[in-house]
């Protein structure tokens, strides 16, 4: 299995998923604090697909857009088949959890001062 990920660059934004064209069959929506967009997103991806690889076919895309001191995070996937609502539960505790945003920022901030 290849160990590719696309990384779209839209201006500052970025999107990384493994497929392309990128797909949300599901996606939660957060703010997150500064740091490196692909630091972040790595980061974030990790922690989705350990959370969610039972999910029948699912692949984890993340998308981050620039705001006012941080980022709009979109992050969700594509699946084969339904998600669950419990499997969606378990996403958005993973993504909306202040000690996992502020462990992803802290990765994020390595090298930028």
């Amino acid at each position: 299995m290849s160990n590719r990920w696309h990384i779209l660059r839209d201006g500052e934004g970025l999107t990384l998923a493994r497929h392309l064209p990128p797909r949300f069959d599901f996606s939660i929506r957060t703010p997150l604090g500064p740091g490196d967009a692909l630091r972040l997103a790595h980061q974030i991806r990790q922690d989705l697909w350990r959370a969610l690889q039972r999910v029948r076919g699912f692949s984890p895309v993340v998308q981050l857009t620039p705001r006012d001191g941080g980022w709009d995070l979109v992050a969700g996937g594509r699946t084969s088949g339904p998600i669950a609502p419990r499997q969606i539960e378990v996403a958005r505790n993973l993504l909306e959890l202040p000690q996992n945003k502020a462990r992803w920022q802290r990765h994020a901030m390595r090298g930028m001062r």
